[in-house]
């Protein structure tokens, strides 16, 4: 065994049914990570449960196995396995449902992640993670360590976490590693074209969600001189259109390839006072943003949760993006 595997896989060798925890934000990468974890973990013998605190969205349905995340939380399993976070804010709901946080709190926890910011999950845990393009990177390095079996269905839900987080392998946080991973899932009989067929079927867009798209584009705002980009989501619009397709996912990276702009924020806000913020950015400057509103994720790409209201949170913003960016300039000078 790998020394920096071994406790990771001794808690997986002595369960016998482990829970996988999505957050209350499922993306391609938790959902593939997940999918792929409960093939590997369940060739070895090992009852595996797929749970998320809400319905997977309807865009993310190309990845087979979606159907079998349920919402119930089963309280049974002798092992935890979080999956893609390592900050109880964006766990919330998780946190809250009867029963879990006594769970998390008297059993033992692994977390896999792929995220740099520090876990500041309230519970004890054991985490692995790594500075790669998706968390799905770190489960395959560790069934590789741990000599584990992948099967092609496992790579196939790999290979999608890895083509959704990286952006089809277009972040800046790709590295010669990710191919090599790629090559060897691919190897194992998965195949980009394939995924990404179903996935064009799925992204096709009704007529109001492309008219809805350019609402959005049209209520962009622009801070620091055009380096900070915001749209805001209300929640009249999280209802109307996010079982078809999640809004901030339709502009995000056209915000990004406005001319000047270093970092693009989506903001919905919710009525009972909760506000997300999902972050990408040009600059490396995503985590930073993101950490000041006790959020995480990479220096590309990042999210936060908080309970205040918009017009406050936006003067943060602003004033959390202006000092990144000059720290950033200064780094680079």
């Amino acid at each position: 065994m790998v020394p920096m595997y071994d406790q990771a896989i001794r808690l997986i060798t002595d369960a016998k049914k482990i829970i996988v925890i999505q957050a209350e934000n499922p993306d391609g990468d938790s959902l593939g990570s997940s999918l792929a974890l409960e093939e590997i973990l369940g060739d070895l013998g090992k009852d595996v449960v797929l749970y998320c605190p809400i319905e997977i969205p309807k865009y993310l349905r190309y990845v087979n196995g979606w159907d079998r995340v349920v919402t119930d939380f089963d309280v049974s399993a002798d092992l935890a396995i979080i999956v893609d976070t390592a900050a109880d804010v964006l766990i919330t709901k998780v946190l809250e449902t009867p029963g879990v946080r006594g769970y998390l709190e008297s059993h033992p926890v692994l977390v896999l992640d792929h995220h740099t910011t520090e876990s500041n999950l309230s519970f004890e845990h054991v985490m692995l993670s790594d500075d790669v393009v998706a968390t799905s990177h770190v489960v395959h390095d560790l069934a590789t360590a741990a000599g584990w079996a992948i099967n092609e269905q496992a790579a196939e839900d790999m290979l999608i976490a890895i083509m959704s987080d990286s952006l089809g392998l277009t972040t800046q946080n790709v590295t010669h590693d990710t191919y090599h991973v790629v090559a060897a899932l691919h190897k194992l009989g998965a195949r980009n074209h394939v995924i990404e067929q179903r996935r064009r079927e799925y992204m096709k867009k009704a007529p109001e969600i492309l008219a809805y798209k350019g609402e959005l584009i049209g209520r962009i705002e622009y801070y620091l001189d055009g380096k900070l980009a915001v749209v805001h989501i209300p929640w009249d619009d999280i209802q109307k259109y996010s079982d078809q397709y999640n809004p901030s996912v339709l502009v995000l990276d056209e915000m990004r390839l406005v001319d000047n702009v270093e970092l693009a924020v989506a903001i919905k806000t919710y009525p009972d006072g909760k506000l997300t913020g999902k972050l990408r950015g040009n600059a490396p400057i995503a985590e930073d943003v993101a950490g000041f509103f006790g959020g995480g994720g990479h220096k590309y790409s990042a999210g936060f949760r908080v309970y205040e209201d918009y017009d406050t949170i936006m003067r943060e913003l602003v004033t959390a993006t202006d000092k990144a960016l000059k720290s950033h300039g200064e780094t680079q000078a």
